[in-house]
């Protein structure tokens, strides 16, 4: 198959002055995202470490919330890809400053709940919100980056994840042990409240938003301008994304992948403390050594796939599941002492979240920045469908059969993963070539 050329982009450059501007607004815009998503992770991952206390204070069993974590994530699932159309056609600053303070409100409700049904609501309330957060920031990175850099930026912004995440791990497992694991709610709901008046003051949209031109790609129509209501653009969405093989292939893959990353980030704290009997504070620290790791995978993944790879991000994607699974493997059979159990953590996160970054990244490519919000939210839906078998599915098979049972099968679904990105090896780096072939018929 003949190699796909990088589209011709040029940058908005008609004066000095306008470039400088344009530079300024792409760190600034590039900074609030990744502040802004590291948000939105305050109030998602603080349940992980609330979990062990809530069994002991509530009587709750580990297949109620793995239930919880799988109705939350399905509901999170829907509501990216969901959110990920409307907010092609919203304003980033305003569509995910609300989510984060709607997430502010579930943690609340949930942090006053006691009973099962209570807490079920409050947590499936919040998996849906949770799901304003990625799309809007897809969206604003698209136009304000163009396709031959966006691996490296989105990377970039990608390790908001692990920010996050890590300091939750950290804050939320000093924080149940001084103060009970409804603080783990509290606390992390007063700090997000200030994250959003920070966020929609940093926040903008568009360059044209703040007076700026686009960003000119070859071969694409400027999506701001057009009828997004329009039978064109419709056509234009099905063919790039719900029809387009490719975009199935790294969706189903991202099934497989967050299933290993969240058998981590949610199970961590519990299997760490039954499994390995480390203590609760400590698995806080390992939890989040397995996320900053990470933010070095993503970020080499994401320099390798447009240096190395030149933007197939779904042939980085296999090299980066077969170093995940082995790092998950020697954490199972080797990691019986903190600091062993600690380095195949980082080992694993640090290849885990290589496909976690560039399956988003790839999608938005490969559908063009007119899609490229919907496409990276068709493969968010995949990716928490996974929590069936990571939150409820895991949950009651280690109940019943215990955690070597487990990790067992979690092997087995990295390597079906692992296949998944095998046939998505033939995709092209973009889509904005086919685009133009497409419009010139």
């Amino acid at each position: 198959m003949a190699s796909s050329p990088t589209p011709s982009t040029s940058l908005p450059a008609d004066s000095a002055e306008t470039a400088s501007r344009f530079r300024y607004w792409q760190y600034r815009t590039l900074i609030a995202a990744m502040f802004g998503y590291a948000a939105f992770y305050f109030v998602r991952k603080n349940l992980s470490f609330a979990m062990p206390a809530m069994q002991d204070d509530l009587g709750i069993t580990k297949a109620d919330l793995g239930l919880f974590l799988t109705l939350h994530g399905l509901l999170y699932g829907v509501s990216r890809f969901v959110n990920g159309m409307w907010a092609d056609r919203a304003n980033a600053r305003y569509f995910m400053v609300a989510g984060l303070l709607l997430s502010v409100g579930a943690n609340v409700f949930f942090g006053f709940s006691s009973t099962v049904l209570l807490l079920g609501v409050a947590w499936m309330i919040n998996g849906w919100v949770q799901g304003m957060g990625f799309p809007p920031c897809c969206r604003v990175l698209t136009h304000w980056f163009p396709p031959e850099k966006l691996a490296t930026k989105m990377s970039i912004w990608n390790t908001s994840h692990s920010i996050g995440a890590a300091a939750a791990s950290v804050f939320c497992g000093y924080i149940v042990v001084h103060y009970g694991w409804r603080w783990c709610f509290f606390g992390p709901a007063i700090l997000c409240t200030v994250a959003g008046v920070i966020l929609f003051i940093l926040l903008r949209d568009t360059p044209t938003s703040v007076g700026l031109p686009e960003i000119k790609v070859h071969g694409a129509k400027e999506g701001d301008h057009e009828d997004r209501s329009s039978a064109g653009y419709k056509e234009f969405v099905k063919r790039k994304v719900f029809l387009n093989p490719f975009i199935w292939w790294i969706s189903l893959a991202n099934f497989f992948v967050y299933v290993l990353r969240f058998a981590i980030l949610d199970w961590g704290p519990t299997l760490l403390k039954e499994m390995k009997h480390f203590p609760i504070q400590k698995a806080g620290w390992m939890v989040g050594a397995f996320e900053i790791s990470g933010i070095v995978g993503m970020l080499l993944a994401g320099w390798a796939t447009d240096r190395v790879f030149k933007g197939r991000g779904a042939r980085m994607c296999v090299f980066c599941m077969i170093g995940a699974c082995t790092a998950m493997f020697l954490f199972w059979k080797l990691g019986s002492t903190p600091w062993s159990a600690t380095g195949f953590l980082m080992m694993a996160g640090f290849f885990i979240y290589g496909p976690q970054a560039l399956i988003g990244i790839t999608a938005a490519n490969l559908a063009t920045k007119r899609a490229a919000a919907t496409a990276a939210g068709f493969t968010g839906l995949f990716g928490y469908a996974s929590t069936l078998v990571s939150g409820w599915g895991l949950g009651l098979l280690v109940q019943r059969s215990g955690w070597n049972v487990g990790f067992g099968a979690l092997l087995a679904v990295g390597a079906i993963g692992t296949l998944m990105f095998v046939l998505a090896w033939p995709a092209k780096p973009h889509g904005y070539e086919v685009a133009e072939e497409s419009e010139a018929k």
